[in-house]
């Protein structure tokens, strides 16, 4: 004769230790439990894995120019550009790379005026 209360408890046991044995835990209904973050039922990411660092990076090499570009002024800036495109090898495309483009220049104007009216 078993008792109905501890085979429930037994049967409970061992579903738990399945589900733990897989990598679930607690959930509550309605939350994000540990299934949720499983590599297993993550959906497929659309998209290419190097967009975003390359987004990232230009956008810190636009906010570098500009900074440079504020910095030294238009005159010297240009100078620099051209003594950078005259050169031989990766100075042809440093120079190419550092060329002041419209967005470039807008943001620099912006870090002046920020610049002169906080400080």
């Amino acid at each position: 004769m078993s008792d109905p209360c501890i085979d429930d408890f037994n049967a409970r046991i061992t579903r738990i230790q399945k589900a733990r044995s897989k990598g679930y835990g607690f959930e509550a209904a309605g939350t994000l439990g540990r299934s949720f973050y499983s590599r297993r039922n993550r959906k497929f990411r659309l998209g290419f894995p190097l967009l975003r660092p390359v987004v990232a990076l230009l956008v810190a090499g636009t906010i570098v120019k500009a900074l440079f570009l504020q910095q030294l002024g238009t005159e010297a800036y240009q100078n620099r550009v051209a003594e950078m495109q005259a050169g031989h090898g990766f100075d042809r495309l440093g120079g190419w790379l550092m060329q002041a483009d419209p967005v470039t220049r807008s943001l620099a104007d912006n870090i002046a005026i920020f610049l002169r009216n906080y400080s």
